[in-house]
């Protein structure tokens, strides 16, 4: 494949992504980012130090501890974080899930036009063999049964018996 053709492919690919991206509603890009930056190494260490300086503060001897140990007031703000931080990663894997399930669809339609294409050469590719005088290959059981249109259904079908 020419070095054009790869580039036009993946600018397409790009395009696609793009596009994708671009029709994320506010809500989905705040939720992105947030998520984004709790999946981050700067979450976690300004988390830790947060929290390193919660408890130093809370301990230190001669200081006002407005959270004594065990920290109750701290444990319930993590909790309820937590709760938001799962939720914003929910949010965005529930989009990402649906972007997979349409690259899927794209992917399976593409497999289904391939299919149909390559056995309508391999049914051409048999009779201008037969032109040919090529008869004893143009009618090899296996080049015969692949130039034969494949049924999905019966394929769909076979592959459903088989995993039960």
């Amino acid at each position: 494949m020419a070095q054009t053709h790869i580039q036009s492919h993946i600018e397409l690919i790009a395009k696609h992504e793009q596009e994708f991206l671009a029709q994320r509603t506010k809500p989905e890009r705040i939720a992105d980012g947030i998520a984004g930056f709790v999946g981050s190494l700067t979450f976690v260490g300004a988390h830790l130090c947060a929290f390193a300086c919660w408890i130093i503060y809370n301990v230190w001897p001669g200081m006002h501890h407005f959270d004594p140990h065990p920290f109750g007031l701290l444990q319930t703000i993590v909790a309820m974080e937590s709760i938001l931080v799962a939720s914003f990663i929910l949010i965005r894997q529930s989009r990402l899930g649906r972007r997979s399930d349409e690259r899927d669809h794209l992917m399976l339609q593409i497999l289904i036009l391939t299919e149909k294409e390559i056995t309508a050469v391999l049914d051409l590719e048999r009779h201008v063999a037969t032109e040919m005088g090529l008869s004893r290959a143009a009618n090899n059981p296996e080049v015969r049964e692949l130039s034969q249109e494949t049924s999905i259904e019966d394929v769909a079908q076979n592959i459903k018996e088989t995993m039960e």
